[in-house]
């Protein structure tokens, strides 16, 4: 129980890095790229940005908490996976969309399918990334 308590927990602390970051960089997107580049752009803009944060994320949950095997990380990034999801729907639903269908598919295909390799990301990124520092 103590172990996957450590994993929730852990996942819980990627999932607060990662969206923390993604809703900090919206409030810069929305207002201040969208409108010179269009929504497209501004996104794929920051999509970058979101996989270094992915990246540092992961590797900071992964360095905090070395004990854990490759499966125990791989379990915290999917448990982060769907905390993410819940909240990317619960803040779709608080901006209007109707359904979780209008959500999926009223995406751009070009920066829906750039979303969803960064979401894949997301969940892997605990499993594969080293667990020390490199010195």
């Amino acid at each position: 129980m103590k172990t996957m308590r450590s994993i929730a927990l852990a996942a819980l602390g990627y999932f607060a890095i990662v969206f923390g970051a993604g809703f900090a960089l919206a409030l810069v997107r929305v207002p201040l790229l969208v409108p010179k580049v269009g929504e497209r752009y501004a996104e794929l803009i920051e999509m970058p940005i979101m996989l270094a944060v992915i990246l540092w994320a992961a590797s900071r949950m992964v360095w905090s908490v070395p004990a854990f095997t490759r499966a125990q990380r791989l379990l915290a990034g999917l448990l982060a996976l769907l905390l993410m999801l819940a909240a990317e729907l619960a803040v779709a639903f608080a901006a209007g969309a109707a359904s979780v269908k209008q959500v999926i598919l009223e995406r751009d295909p070009v920066t829906g399918a750039a979303y969803a390799v960064c979401l894949l990301v997301f969940a892997l990124a605990p499993a594969v990334r080293r667990s020390r520092p490199r010195t």
